[in-house]
């Protein structure tokens, strides 16, 4: 079944609640690329109100409390997040009568934007996405209680590999140093994500367009 068939039944389905869907998978799966393609291609049809958008990213903690906590070098990871404040914000949005305002993340600097991101008061729809909505660990494991839907992509190792390496080269790394990222930061992180595959509804191929 294809992703937005099996959105569309959820949405026929619904008896007055919102339909949150999660979307998961290792780092340079294509997760994000699907979130806001579900997002725009809803908002098309229904209207900006339709929808909200909750990235995990806004949830990295700062680069300032990652050196206090001295986790810099494995930024990404999943203690280098604010997991009880993501579950916090989006248990709010689920019942929410009014907007909600969500952190976003700016990928140049490397740093959360405070209240980026408006999750509208009529949204009948809410796409998250992150690495870790299926980690059943720590403060992660509330997540998949919260989801309609959990979305996986599934994309091969060296196609990851060739996303993020110029990924982190903009963000400022040398090819050296953004070529031992990916093999001993994504690497082990992409290796957790993977051992949640089999707990999401759908599997998506993240080599072919999603939407």
């Amino acid at each position: 079944m294809s992703v937005l068939a099996d959105l569309d039944d959820a949405l026929a389905a619904r008896t007055g609640e919102r339909i949150v869907v999660g979307v998961t998978g290792p780092p340079g799966s294509g997760k994000t690329t699907l979130a806001r393609a579900l997002t725009e291609y809803y908002r098309r049809l229904h209207g900006d109100g339709f929808v909200g958008y909750l990235p995990m990213d806004g949830f990295h903690l700062s680069n300032t409390v990652l050196t206090q906590l001295n986790r810099s070098d494995r930024k990404g990871a999943p203690d280098t997040f604010d997991a009880d404040g993501y579950v916090a914000l989006l248990s709010r949005a689920i019942g929410a009568d009014r907007n909600i305002y969500a952190p976003g993340f700016d990928h140049t600097a490397g740093e959360p934007i405070a209240a980026a991101l408006v999750l509208p008061a009529t949204a009948t729809l809410l796409v998250t996405e992150g690495n870790y909505l299926a980690l059943d660990d720590g403060g992660w494991s509330p997540v998949a209680g919260l989801l309609t839907r959990l979305y996986y992509v599934d994309t091969p190792a060296n196609l990851r590999r060739e996303r993020l390496l110029p990924r982190h080269v903009a963000a400022g790394k040398s090819p050296e140093a953004a070529r031992d990222w990916v093999a001993n930061v994504d690497g082990p992180n992409a290796a957790l994500v993977a051992g949640t595959r089999d707990r999401a509804d759908l599997v998506i191929d993240g080599t072919v367009p999603f939407v």
